[in-house]
């Protein structure tokens, strides 16, 4: 995992999550649209944050310690995640935010960066999926633009977890033909 990190800027890997798991969290991300509790996702930040569905158009909430042991769980071996790449490329990651990401088919990403122009706190920025049973043919994609390299496309299939570097890796995510769910996150230095 970390090899491929420093060496491409990415790494993806299947079954990061036991399997129990992500069906409690795809349990939570459906139970939170159907009683409307994601919000439309927006770009920018501070006063110039606006929704704008041509850009973006996700449905988010983000996790708090404390809402679901299923939460819990995740936010507990996504800290444990951030130890291990403090361990080995000493990157000074002080925490860790996340939030759910819902999209609706047809409902898209278009290619951006994770981290803002006048904030380099996000470092690496994570993705992991909770879709069970996800056919290639059904869309949905993440799909990377590695500087100089092929862009890669990677299906949402429930389990895997994508890594990326946040300043470096520009990204986006393709339209689909059925629901999308996944946790969005970045480990963050201190400002």
């Amino acid at each position: 995992m970390l090899d491929n990190l420093v060496e491409h800027g990415w790494s993806q890997h299947q079954l990061f999550l036991p399997a129990d798991l992500t069906l409690a969290l795809a349990a939570e991300c459906l139970a939170l649209r159907n009683v409307d509790a994601l919000k439309w996702a927006s770009v920018g930040r501070g006063k110039q944050q606006t929704r704008q569905a041509s850009i973006r158009g996700d449905q988010i909430r983000w996790l708090k310690a404390g809402q679901s042991l299923a939460c819990d769980r995740y936010l507990q071996i996504m800290d444990n995640l951030r130890l291990l790449l403090n361990r080995h490329l000493f990157l000074g990651l002080d925490e860790y935010e996340s939030h759910f990401a819902f999209y609706a088919p047809g409902a898209s990403y278009m290619k951006h960066l994770d981290r803002f122009r006048d904030d380099d706190c996000r470092t690496i920025s994570a993705v992991i999926y909770l879709n069970e049973d996800w056919l290639p043919e059904q869309g949905g994609a993440l799909r990377l633009h590695p500087e100089g390299e092929c862009t890669q496309d990677i299906t949402p299939l429930a389990c895997r977890l994508v890594l990326f570097l946040s300043a470096d890796m520009q990204h986006e995510v393709l339209p689909a033909t059925r629901d999308r769910m996944s946790l969005a996150g970045w480990f963050r230095r201190r400002s």
